[in-house]
């Protein structure tokens, strides 16, 4: 990957905390608690599942950098919904914790030489895992939960 293709990948993981709060304020109070299907996520288990994952992601990125052999471990994020009842946490110290924590991560990758870009590591459930592939999966994540959400706003306005 080149170094501007790089850049323009941070430049959508510090957009992406944004790009959330402007859909989601599309999104009417009766929604948020609706799910679309059975097994499908509400638009409430969606931010708070994006403050969990943007917290793992925050440490994942540091533990890669600063750790001789570093394990990232995997989490089913579905289990995560059901046992910590992400219905009964709020919203806004979820959106407030995406943002702190992309803000605080943004200057840390943004200051990585080429040789961090190549540093690697093994996560437990896709095996060598390295800070590209960190970048590659975290510019894209709130980006597709935001369409997600979009998805649940188009199904809950057509029903």
């Amino acid at each position: 990957m080149t170094a501007p293709d790089r850049t323009a990948l941070i430049n959508r993981y510090a957009e992406g905390p944004a790009l959330l709060r402007r859909t989601l304020a599309a999104v009417p109070p009766d929604l948020m608690q609706w799910r679309p299907a059975p097994g499908k996520w509400t638009v409430h288990e969606i931010i708070i599942h994006c403050a969990d994952s943007e917290c793992n992601a925050h440490m994942r990125i540091r533990y890669l950098l600063a750790e001789p052999k570093p394990v990232l471990v995997g989490y089913d994020q579905d289990t995560w919904a059901r046992v910590l009842d992400y219905h009964a946490l709020p919203i806004e110290p979820a959106l407030t914790t995406i943002e702190a924590v992309r803000a605080n991560t943004v200057g840390v990758i943004r200051r990585m030489s080429e040789a961090d870009w190549q540093k690697t590591g093994h996560h437990t459930e896709s095996g060598a895992y390295s800070a590209m592939d960190w970048l590659k999966t975290y510019s894209d994540h709130l980006e597709v939960h935001s369409r997600q959400i979009e998805r649940n706003l188009a199904a809950w306005s057509g029903r």
